[in-house]
């Protein structure tokens, strides 16, 4: 079972690294603080198709990476999903560039982000506003290029 954890009004050291860095774990840093999400990472076509399909619950500090081969063109819709979502949006460097917030449980909608998408974090509906995170924010994840990185792990 995933567990969650927010590392709650924490101050980014000066280097701008993390201290730790791991697959199920993304950290999310900007001017509100950090926060760190248990995560499933959905990086191959499968698993970016059922994405969070068919949950009926997630976890305050749960969430799902989904991360692309290259920087693209991305669309999400909410077929067959039970819970609203927030999506954040992030290029190759760990940049969040959108948020879509409280995506409508089962609307076959498009949301589109940005050209310049690597990444989508999808979160719970409302969390991305409780807590701060906004265009501009940083994740930190080893799918990132870490040299390029906007937030390296450490």
């Amino acid at each position: 079972m995933i567990r969650a954890c927010l590392t709650a009004s924490a101050v980014l050291a000066g280097s701008g690294a993390l201290a730790d860095c791991a697959e199920d774990l993304v950290t999310v840093a900007g001017a509100f603080g950090q926060a760190q999400f248990n995560i499933e990472l959905a990086d191959d076509p499968e698993e970016r198709a059922r994405g969070l399909m068919f949950r009926e619950d997630l976890p305050t500090f749960d969430g799902m990476l989904f991360v692309y081969d290259a920087p693209g063109r991305v669309a999400f819709w909410m077929r067959n999903t039970l819970i609203p979502l927030d999506m954040i949006f992030v290029d190759e460097t760990g940049r969040v560039t959108q948020i879509h917030e409280n995506a409508v449980p089962g609307d076959v909608t498009p949301i589109p982000g940005p050209d310049d998408t690597l990444a989508v974090l999808e979160i719970n509906g409302g969390l991305a506003g409780r807590l701060g995170i906004a265009e501009g924010a940083m994740l930190g994840h080893p799918a990132f290029n870490q040299e390029i990185a906007a937030l390296p792990c450490g």
